[in-house]
């Protein structure tokens, strides 16, 4: 029960004159009254809460985008660096090989060229000492043959080898 239906005694008032009526009347009215202009405000600053979550999340999308796009760029680059790196690694490789069978063909022709000059030189060395001996042969041929002569032949007969060895010289001179 109210206080006014106490005090009044026993007989109940009307309930519009009851203050609880009245802070109920005076609610109706304060959310009738401030209610749109509140309701405005917050649905105004929940769509713009939704609208920068959205700005965000477009933002977000951009980024992730971009992020892909530059991802893919640098793994196209990395699988063409790694390519041409592959190429090139091929490339000095049959260069080596290229160079290592130059190297190989220099290194024959200069070792024939070198058993080419051995063989001349030997074949110098051959000729060289064998004019030797042979000249050693005629110097002891000679010697022999002049003890011979000086110990066995003398006078007249002595005089005519002479003048036959004298017109024989050009000849052996020539050859």
């Amino acid at each position: 029960m109210s206080a006014y239906a106490a005090e009044a005694g026993t007989h109940a008032a009307p309930f519009y004159l009851t203050p609880e009526f009245w802070v109920l009347v005076a609610f109706i009215i304060f959310i009738a009254a401030a209610g749109p202009p509140l309701w405005r405000r917050i649905t105004g600053m929940l769509d713009e809460r939704a609208q920068a979550i959205r700005d965000r999340i477009e933002e977000a999308t951009k980024l992730r985008d971009e992020a892909q796009a530059l991802l893919s760029d640098y793994e196209r680059k990395h699988r063409a660096a790694v390519a041409e790196a592959q190429a090139i690694v091929g490339l000095a490789r049959e260069e080596a090989e290229r160079m290592s069978a130059r190297a190989v063909e220099e290194l024959e022709r200069s070792l024939k060229r070198r058993e080419r000059l051995a063989h001349e030189r030997i074949e110098q060395a051959e000729a060289k000492a064998i004019d030797e001996v042979k000249a050693r042969a005629i110097d002891v041929a000679l010697e022999a043959s002049r003890r011979v002569l000086t110990e066995r032949v003398t006078g007249a007969k002595a005089d005519a080898l002479v003048d036959a060895a004298i017109k024989e010289l050009p000849k052996k001179l020539a050859s």
